[in-house]
């Protein structure tokens, strides 16, 4: 059974109401009883589901039988109302069991005071990693990467490794690659762990190392480091400083995370949601999506103002009104396939400078032949229903012409939002609404005044 099934198995709505009750009647031990067994991502499923005062009730009751690793497997929002209810020492307790990237994460949003309180707790060898951690900018390589690792010298032989690895009382729990450093410790080269346990014990661990590595340097965006993993299906991938001194190593698993919040991220960003907002409260979240909401005013009032312009057209021929809605409602949809597709391209690294051209000119030629199909079957629509075959033909010829422009602009405004800097998950959408409101309306009310009237 795989651990997805595992975890819907163990968090299903009944037992959820089984906590909720236990909460609600005071049934401490039973709701120990109940969250014992459960695994980290089932403990966090249960504090996120349940109301912010059972939340509170529910820490209070676990607080140290809470696992660690519960902690990273929370949403932002819940995370910080969970820390509220620990103190210093608890949080400290919780930060000795993680790793130091994922006690960083934690830590990174306490207030100062209270941060220093909590690596006070902390043993000096452990506040120190954490510190280095939290040194590195949230979402770069540094601050993903683990420093527990399995380094040695490019002198050493295959035995001394193995005899290192089996004395040594600090190495991580999960060894994938041993990574070979020079005396000034600089990456020479990895070697797999599988390889290295069928090679004769006297043969230098440098003889079978892979010299050309792939790694990342400290500063590396995320985003960059989960395209490495991606490409070159990567297990581990060392962490090297300006001169190539290893500093760390990053897990196929904290890059799977990445991965997940990227495509959240920017799932969220086309929505015109900044931020995950699910648990925050109302102000809060009021806040988050009213921006874009008024951006949004401002590209209807533009759509608004190119009807304004056709008004007296309008009057004359009233069915417009009702028509002219489907023109443009069928290029924004048109447009949103583009879009999505152009932003997913752009943010896997497959869509560049070298095809963007075609890229374009492949979305125009759908846009082109989807838009006869639609205005075939519109204008048929029209003619049969109002028997005026020129209304027909201007739906059909506007129809055209919008789904083109829709198609143009999916694929442009990203390309164009990108080349600024500006991040076109983020305003692709609204922009892409305006262009297609208003050739839709422009179109179609600009022909009917032409060929109609």
């Amino acid at each position: 059974m795989s651990a997805e099934a595992d975890f819907l198995d163990e968090v299903t709505p009944e037992f959820v109401r089984r906590v909720e009750a236990a909460l609600a009647e005071n049934r401490a031990e039973e709701v120990r009883a109940l969250l014992a067994d459960l695994s980290a991502t089932g403990q966090a499923s249960i504090i996120e589901q349940v109301s912010e005062d059972e939340r509170d009730r529910l820490v209070g009751i676990l607080k140290r039988d809470l696992d660690p690793e519960t902690l990273t497997e929370l949403d932002e929002e819940v995370l910080e109302d969970v820390l509220e209810q620990l103190d210093s020492k608890e949080i400290a307790a919780a930060a000795r069991e993680l790793e130091a990237d994922d006690a960083a994460t934690i830590l990174e949003d306490l207030p100062e005071q209270e941060r220093q309180e909590v690596l006070a707790e902390l043993p000096a060898e452990d506040r120190a990693e954490i510190e280095q951690a939290l040194a590195y900018p949230d979402g770069t390589a540094g601050r993903l990467m683990q420093r527990s690792l399995v380094k040695v010298p490019d002198g050493w032989t295959v035995g001394q490794v193995i005899d290192y690895c089996r004395e040594a009382s600090d190495l991580p729990d999960d060894v994938y690659d041993i990574f070979v450093v020079d005396p000034e410790g600089r990456l020479r080269g990895s070697v797999p762990l599988g390889r290295m346990l069928r090679t004769k014990r006297p043969v230098r661990i440098l003889d079978i190392a892979d010299p050309d590595i792939a790694s990342v340097p400290v500063a590396a965006d995320q985003a960059e480091v989960a395209h490495l993993f991606r490409d070159q299906n990567l297990v581990s991938c060392p962490v090297v400083d300006e001169d190539t001194r290893l500093l760390g190593v990053i897990m196929v698993d904290d890059v799977v995370d990445v991965i997940d919040e990227e495509a959240e991220e920017d799932m969220l960003k086309m929505g015109g949601v900044g931020t995950d907002d699910m648990h925050a409260a109302p102000v809060r979240t009021v806040r988050l999506r009213a921006p874009w909401l008024l951006v949004n005013v401002a590209t209807a009032l533009v759509a608004s103002f190119v009807i304004g312009q056709f008004e007296g057209t309008i009057e004359k021929i009233v069915i417009l009104a009702a028509l002219m809605p489907i023109v443009a409602s069928m290029g924004g949809n048109a447009g949103i396939q583009t879009v999505t597709v152009t932003v997913r391209a752009l943010a896997m690294g497959e869509l560049t400078a070298a095809n963007a051209f075609r890229f374009i000119a492949k979305e125009a030629v759908v846009g082109s032949m989807n838009g006869v199909i639609f205005a075939t079957l519109l204008a048929a629509g029209v003619v049969g229903l109002f028997g005026d075959w020129r209304l027909g033909g201007v739906i059909g010829t506007a129809m055209i012409c919008n789904l083109l422009a829709a198609a143009l602009a999916g694929s442009l405004i990203p390309l164009g939002l990108q080349k600024f800097g500006v991040d076109p998950a983020v305003s692709s959408t609204v922009f892409l609404t305006m262009v297609t409101d208003v050739i839709g309306f422009l179109t179609f009310l600009g022909l009917a005044t032409i060929f109609l009237l």
